[in-house]
C-alpha cells in the first residue's frame, strides 16, 4: 500500500474519493482576482487586489513584533502589516519587488492598510474567472485541492442522464445565436468551479443562478429515484396477509378491545385504524408512519393493529427508545389486551436491556414458541439471540431515534419463512408536509390531526430564570390545590454527572422552598425499581412534584399534572420542548408550562434559542411546531438517525425549492419507467453507496 500524503488522507476524511466527488464539491465563496485596481480608487473596506512595487520593508518589535511592508503603484501607497511570517515572506517581499496583493484595504490615520493580505510575485497573465474557496480541513490548502478539483473535472465522465421530454423547470439562457437552452450537468459544474467575473454574485450565494438551478434538480430527481426504486422493490416482497381469524359467533379480538376501552375513538382514530387495516391484510409489506400530535390516541391505534395481528394468529412486537416509555406502553397495553389475550392462553413478554438473566432466559423461551402473542420492549427487542416464532407486525415508537441498522435488524426476523414483518412507526414530532414528499417519500403516512375530547388547552409562559421565586410560589399554590407539578431539568451535554448534580440540586432547593410536600426526584442512571417507585408515587398522587431530567420526554400520562416548568429552556430543541408541554392538559383542570430562560453571562439569549422559545409561546400546534423546528434546525437535524449522520440533500432546499421537487417528484416514476438504466446511472452518480440509507 502507498502511504499518503496528509492532503491524500484529509481529502478522503471529505468523502472526495471519487472524481465526481470532487466534481461535486463546490465552493464556498469566489475571490475575484480577475482584475487590478488602482490604489487611489480603493474605499474603506474594498476587497480589492492591486499590483505594486516594494518601496520599503522592516521588521517592528514595539507595540508587537511584525513585518510592515510599503508598496506603490504610481497613484498610491499601501502598508501590509503581517503579524505571523517567515524568512520567505521577507525575500518575497525585498525593496523593488513587483507583488499582486489581495486584501480588505483600511483607511487609518496613516494612511491606507492591509492586514495579512494574500500576496505572490506579478508575474503571468490575469485569470479570466473568479478564485473559487472550497470548504476544506486541517492538511488540505486550497491549491492542493482547486489542483485535485480541476484534475477530477478533466476526468470525470458526465454523459447526460435527463431523457429529452424531462427538462426541469429551470431558468434557461441565451446562446450566440438568440436561442435559448438549459444548461447541462457538466456546463453548469464547469461554471461554478469558475464563474465569469461579470457574473452576479448574489445568484451564486444565494444559489438561484441557472448552474445551481440545475444541480438541485439532479440532486431532487436522484432523492425521489432512490425512494421509488426502494418503494418498488419493497412492494415485490411479501408479508403475511393479516385478517382478523372470525370463530363462529365470537367478536374479532379489536371489537372486544373497542368495548373494553373506557372511551369512544375520535374520527380521526377510525380513518387511520381502517387505513392500518387494509394495509395489513395485503401481501405486501407495509412500511406506514403514524404522526399525531402529543396526546392524540397513537398507542391505541398501535393496540387495534396489534389485536389483528394476533388474531390472525401471528406475533407483534411494540419497541421504544427508552425504558420508561417502554413501561408506559407495557402497562397501558397490559392494562387493555392481558384480559383479552388470557382468555386464549397467550401473554404479553416483557424486553429490556438490564433484565435479570433469569427472567429474561423465561421471556425469550416464551417468545420463541409463540406463547408470547405480543412483546413489549426496547432495541433489546431486535437482538440476535431474540428468536420470534412467527413476527409478522412491528411498531416502532418515537421513530426518528432508531437507526438504519435497527429497522434493517428487525427486517431479518422473518427471513427464515420467506417473509417480512409489516412496519408501523409511530412519531410524536409531526413531519412538514415538504419533508414528508421528500425524505419519507418511500412511507405512506396517517396523520391523526384531532385531540380526544376532554383535554384542555396548555397556557405557555416565557419567564426569566431571576423570577424563579415567583414560579416556586406559584408551584405552592397548585399543590396546595391538590395539582401535581412537572419540574424538568436540562441536559448537561458535556457530562452525566453535573446532569445528575444539577438536578440533584433543584431537588433539594425545591424540598426545603416547599415543606411539607413530597418532592420526588427521577434521572437515567437511578436503577429500574427505585425509577418504578418514584413513578409510581406520581402517578398515585402522593407526590406533589416531580424533579427530573428529560427521561419523562415521552409518554408519561398523569392527568393529575397541571403545571410543567422546563429549566433552562433555551437548551432544549423545539420538539423537545414540545413533547414535554405536552406531559400537562391530560385531564380537565387548567394547565399551563413555564419556560425559564437564563440569559448567561452574555445577558441575551442566542437568535436560534429566542426563535425556539417564541415559537412555543405563539402555537400549541405541533404541525406548526414543526415547520418552525425545520426552518430553524434545517432537515438534516430534524431528522436525526435517519441518514446516520450523512445529509441526504447538499444543495437542494426544501423551503425554497418546492417547485423543482413537484418536478422531481412527477419525473421520477416516468425516468424508472421508460429509461431505466438512465436511472441508475443517475442514482449512482449522486448517491453511490448512500441509496442504502433511504430504504431502511
Amino acid at each position: 500500500m502507498v502511504d499518503q500524503s496528509p492532503a491524500q488522507k484529509a481529502l478522503v476524511k471529505l468523502g472526495l474519493t471519487r472524481p465526481i466527488d470532487l466534481a461535486l464539491h463546490l465552493p464556498l465563496r469566489y475571490e475575484d482576482e480577475t482584475r487590478i485596481t488602482p490604489l487611489r480608487n480603493t474605499r474603506e473596506g474594498d476587497m480589492v487586489q492591486i499590483e505594486a512595487t516594494v518601496t520599503a520593508s522592516e521588521v517592528q518589535l514595539h507595540p508587537r513584533r511584525q513585518l510592515v511592508v510599503t508598496v506603490e503603484d504610481g497613484t498610491g501607497s499601501c502598508e501590509l502589516r503581517f503579524f505571523s511570517f517567515y524568512p520567505s515572506h521577507q525575500k518575497t517581499m525585498a525593496v523593488g519587488a513587483r507583488l499582486r496583493v489581495r486584501g480588505e484595504v483600511r483607511g487609518g490615520f496613516w494612511g491606507r492598510q492591509m492586514l495579512h493580505p494574500a500576496f505572490r510575485k506579478a508575474e503571468g497573465e490575469l485569470p479570466q474567472a473568479l478564485t473559487p474557496v472550497y470548504p476544506t480541513v486541517a492538511q488540505l490548502p486550497q491549491a492542493y485541492l482547486r489542483r485535485a478539483v480541476a484534475s477530477a473535472m478533466a476526468r470525470v465522465e458526465l454523459p447526460e442522464t435527463l431523457p429529452p421530454g424531462l427538462q426541469p423547470p429551470v431558468a434557461r439562457f441565451d446562446r450566440e445565436n438568440g436561442l435559448k437552452r438549459l444548461w447541462n450537468l457538466r456546463e453548469s459544474l464547469l461554471f461554478l468551479h469558475h464563474p465569469a467575473p461579470d457574473v452576479a454574485l448574489a445568484t451564486l450565494q444565494d444559489h438561484s443562478h441557472p448552474a445551481w438551478q440545475r444541480l438541485k434538480a439532479e440532486e431532487l430527481l436522484a432523492q425521489q429515484l432512490s425512494q421509488l426504486t426502494a418503494k418498488r422493490e419493497r412492494a415485490l416482497l411479501r408479508a403475511p396477509e393479516l385478517r382478523p381469524a372470525q370463530a363462529a359467533g365470537a367478536p374479532a379480538l379489536h371489537e372486544r378491545l373497542l368495548a373494553a376501552l373506557p372511551f369512544a375513538l375520535t374520527a380521526a382514530q377510525r380513518r387511520v385504524g381502517e387505513e392500518i387495516a387494509h394495509d395489513l391484510a395485503r401481501p405486501v409489506p407495509m412500511h406506514r408512519l403514524l404522526q399525531g400530535d402529543v396526546g392524540s390516541g397513537k398507542t391505541v391505534v398501535a393496540a387495534l393493529a396489534a389485536c389483528v395481528c394476533m388474531d390472525a394468529g401471528w406475533q407483534c412486537a411494540l419497541m421504544a427508545p427508552t425504558e420508561i416509555l417502554a413501561e408506559q406502553h407495557f402497562t397501558k397495553l397490559i392494562g387493555w389486551l392481558e384480559p383479552l389475550l388470557a382468555e386464549r392462553g397467550q401473554q404479553v413478554a416483557w424486553l429490556v436491556g438490564g433484565q435479570k438473566k433469569k427472567e429474561r432466559a423465561a421471556m425469550l423461551e416464551r417468545i420463541a414458541s409463540g406463547a408470547a402473542a405480543l412483546v413489549v420492549g426496547t432495541h433489546a427487542v431486535i437482538q440476535e439471540q431474540v428468536q420470534f416464532k412467527n413476527l409478522a407486525l412491528a411498531v416502532i415508537d418515537e421513530q426518528h431515534r432508531f437507526g438504519v441498522a435497527q429497522r434493517l435488524a428487525l427486517r431479518q426476523k422473518l427471513a427464515r419463512h420467506g417473509l417480512e414483518p409489516h412496519l408501523l412507526m409511530m412519531s410524536a414530532t409531526p413531519i412538514p408536509r415538504t419533508l414528508a414528499m421528500s425524505y419519507y417519500a418511500d412511507l405512506d403516512v396517517s396523520t391523526i390531526d384531532e385531540l380526544p375530547p376532554g383535554r384542555t388547552p396548555v397556557v405557555t409562559k416565557l419567564i426569566a430564570d431571576s423570577r424563579k421565586d415567583q414560579v416556586v410560589e406559584r408551584i405552592a399554590a397548585q399543590v396546595a390545590a391538590g395539582r401535581q407539578v412537572y419540574w424538568v431539568c436540562p441536559l448537561i451535554e458535556e457530562s452525566e454527572a453535573l446532569d445528575l448534580s444539577n438536578a440533584t440540586a433543584t431537588h433539594v432547593a425545591l424540598s426545603e422552598a416547599l415543606p411539607g410536600v413530597t418532592v420526588g426526584l427521577l434521572h437515567s442512571r437511578m436503577p429500574s425499581a427505585e425509577k418504578k417507585a418514584v413513578m409510581e408515587a406520581f402517578k398515585s398522587g402522593t407526590m406533589g412534584v416531580l424533579v427530573s431530567t428529560t427521561v419523562i420526554e415521552v409518554g408519561v400520562d398523569v392527568p393529575n399534572a397541571s403545571l410543567m416548568v422546563i429549566e433552562h429552556a433555551e437548551r432544549f430543541g423545539l420538539s423537545q420542548l414540545h413533547q414535554l408541554r405536552g406531559r400537562v392538559g391530560r385531564g380537565a383542570a387548567a394547565s399551563a408550562c413555564v419556560l425559564l430562560y437564563s440569559t448567561g453571562d452574555s445577558g441575551r439569549l442566542g437568535e436560534t434559542a429566542k426563535g425556539r422559545l417564541k415559537a412555543m409561546a405563539e402555537t400549541t400546534d405541533g404541525f406548526e411546531i414543526a415547520r418552525r423546528d425545520l426552518e430553524i434546525r434545517g432537515p438534516g437535524e430534524f431528522l436525526g438517525a435517519r441518514q446516520s449522520g450523512d445529509a441526504l440533500l447538499r444543495f437542494a432546499d426544501l423551503a425554497t425549492d418546492g417547485a423543482l421537487l413537484d418536478w422531481a417528484r412527477e419525473a421520477a416514476p416516468q425516468m424508472l419507467d421508460q429509461h431505466p438504466l438512465l436511472a441508475e446511472q443517475h442514482i449512482q452518480r449522486w448517491l453511490g453507496t448512500k441509496s442504502d440509507y433511504l430504504k431502511a
